[in-house]
């Protein structure tokens, strides 16, 4: 009885008190986590003087007019010596016919066609297996039909990165910019989680790598059984992969301007939000300890919202705090932030963060939320 009673009539200066804690959470990744990556002086590997030969893949299913745009910008690499690998994912419209016309001015383009058969309905995995199986060279490069290099050094910088000991090249590919408020969501969704990835890497933790631009050892992909440990989870070709084998040791990050990768973005609200399913159901298979620490940080950012609405709502007389207690996070977030946006040219988001980051909590949140467990059914 004792503790209702002092529960109660406190419960509005538990709540300031609850927000103090959650500013905690909050300030520990912003000021010791993302940090590694604003402290990071990015390095060029392009004029590495052993460049090892590359095999370039791409999964592409009725992908024919992406391939005619984004396929030449592949193809016409400076590097001396690579193969690109499509994997035309039994498509039904015109992508053989522009794969055979590229391949007669291109040999060094190689395609893996997939028949569909009635007792197999596969996922991307299978498409990205076989295209591994059939490459040439020790050193892959992935990436998607609908992804623009940055310029034709994007192989150098990605292929210079390798030493004797990395068997994992982590890239970055950005969206591209488009007018309204989604664009500016996938792309803020986007650079967050190139912003966490990077900076575990760096701190020593790499837990996931983005398959738009993801290099890694054909021996590697092989030595931990390629898929097979979340084959049964439609996506997770890349974060998965590299949550399963990549170490602090065999993992290095490629991301000068040269090594982006831009990627057409979702431009309904309906096709962003499966996307966003997708991959929270990829999630479940992390390691637990990546699940924890990222499952804190999102937790806490959005209860950090919650609380403050509550807290302002229950008592108002002590506004200032929660004002304060905001921008100080602000604050924090501004300052780690602005040379991370500024590396991964996005400078443009970060007047809009305060909103943004608003609006990416909850929606990643609930997203996950109704999500996280449920069946996936396309690639």
């Amino acid at each position: 009885m004792n503790f209702y009673n002092y529960i109660i009539p406190n419960i509005a200066y538990i709540t300031y008190g609850v927000l103090g804690v959650l500013l905690l959470f909050q300030l520990y990744y912003i000021l010791f986590v993302y940090s590694k990556l604003a402290v990071y002086k990015v390095k060029s590997y392009k004029e590495t003087e052993s460049l090892p030969p590359l095999s370039v893949i791409i999964c592409a299913h009725n992908e024919q007019q992406n391939l005619e745009v984004f396929l030449p910008k592949i193809l016409s690499q400076d590097y001396p010596q690579y193969e690109v690998i499509v994997v035309d994912d039994y498509s039904s419209d015109d992508s053989q016919w522009i794969l055979q016309a590229f391949k007669a001015e291109h040999p060094h383009l190689r395609i893996v066609e997939i028949k569909e058969h009635i007792q197999l309905k596969h996922s991307k995995k299978f498409a990205l297996t076989l295209g591994i199986k059939a490459a040439k060279y020790e050193h892959l490069v992935m990436t998607d039909a609908d992804c623009e290099p940055q310029s034709n050094e994007w192989l150098k910088e990605i292929g210079g990165a390798y030493n004797s000991s990395k068997e994992i090249i982590l890239g970055y590919s950005p969206y591209f910019k488009k007018k309204g408020f989604l664009n500016k969501l996938i792309r803020f969704e986007t650079t967050h989680t190139a912003m966490s990835y990077l900076s575990y890497a760096l701190k020593g933790d790499p837990y996931m790598g983005v398959g738009r631009n993801l290099s890694y050892l054909k021996s590697l992909f092989f030595k931990g059984k390629g898929f097979n440990a979340h084959m049964h989870i439609k996506s997770g070709d890349d974060d998965l992969f590299v949550n399963q084998n990549a170490t602090v040791r065999n993992t290095r990050i490629a991301i000068a301007p040269d090594a982006h990768m831009y990627s057409a973005p979702k431009e309904s609200w309906s096709s962003y939000y499966k996307q966003k399913a997708r991959h929270s159901g990829a999630s479940v298979a992390y390691k637990s300890k990546h699940q924890f620490m990222l499952a804190t940080q999102l937790v806490t950012a959005f209860l950090f919202y919650v609380v403050l609405f509550l807290a302002l709502a229950l008592l108002p007389s002590l506004w200032y705090i929660g004002v304060g207690v905001f921008f100080l996070r602000y604050l924090c977030q501004f300052i780690v932030f602005r040379p991370i946006f500024l590396k991964l040219k996005v400078k443009d988001l970060l007047f809009w963060l305060p909103i943004l980051d608003l609006f990416f909590y909850f929606y990643i949140c609930l997203n996950g939320l109704f999500n996280r467990k449920k069946k996936q059914k396309s690639w």
